[in-house]
């Protein structure tokens, strides 16, 4: 039975998948990048040349296997303070994503695990959730906040550059789909922006900002220091 349920629910994960990835390559009107100008531009990740985007690598080394990707099978970690792993299908992983306008990442959250405030500037971003329940916002730039708790088959949408975060609220781990219309959409942590930049933006700036006593800012960077996971952006990084 407990093999039944697995084979029914790593099946379900890959039609899912399919599904997504299908709907965003058929809508190209969706994409925030530039259109392609040719077939295939598989990224040449070794170039020294620096463009919007990536070099491509010569037709001639491009092979079969550059236009498939196993990096989204394996869940991710979730063995950290934030209780986050993520498996992106971005650009600089799956090269032939190069000028396709798309990125697939595969998001799991420990119970009470979060994604921390943050931005992408290059794309929207929709999800959709496999398992468990999520409560997802965002903030417009109205201050206003948009938010609900996401069940399994349920999809959302986080527009363009705008501030949002994600709390699993279940009692159990979840699982999701992160879909972006950029091959590389970017990740701007609020926080570590903020509170752990270089050079650092001094106290008593941040401590306007936040009509607070500049104790208060020295005292937040602290946690957010060489050893803060955060301030590291591994997180980043267990997509690996």
């Amino acid at each position: 039975m407990a093999a039944a349920f697995s084979t029914i629910t790593t099946s379900s994960f890959f039609l899912f998948l399919c599904l997504t990835v299908i709907l965003f390559f058929t809508l190209s009107c969706f994409s925030a990048d530039p259109d392609p100008l040719q077939d295939i531009c598989v990224a040449d990740l070794n170039s020294t040349i620096i463009i919007n985007g990536y070099p491509c690598k010569p037709e001639s080394q491009v092979t079969s296997d550059d236009f498939f990707y196993s990096g989204l099978v394996k869940e991710p970690s979730t063995d950290n303070p934030e209780g986050l792993g993520v498996r992106r299908g971005d650009v600089q992983n799956f090269p032939g994503m190069n000028t396709q306008g798309l990125t697939v990442s595969r998001v799991a959250l420990a119970p009470n695990g979060i994604i921390p405030l943050h931005v992408h500037p290059r794309a929207s971003e929709s999800n959709f959730l496999i398992k468990g329940y999520v409560i997802f916002g965002f903030i417009t730039t109205d201050d206003i906040l948009y938010a609900k708790v996401m069940k399994p088959g349920e999809l959302s949408i986080i527009p363009r550059g705008l501030v949002h975060f994600a709390v699993n609220v279940g009692q159990g781990k979840a699982d999701l789909l992160a879909v972006f219309n950029s091959q590389l959409p970017g990740f701007a942590n609020i926080q570590t922006n903020l509170f752990n930049s270089t050079p650092t933006i001094p106290d008593y700036i941040l401590a306007m900002n936040f009509r607070v006593d500049e104790k208060v800012i020295a005292m937040i960077k602290s946690k957010f220091g060489l050893n803060g996971s955060l301030a590291t952006g591994t997180w980043k990084d267990r997509s690996l």
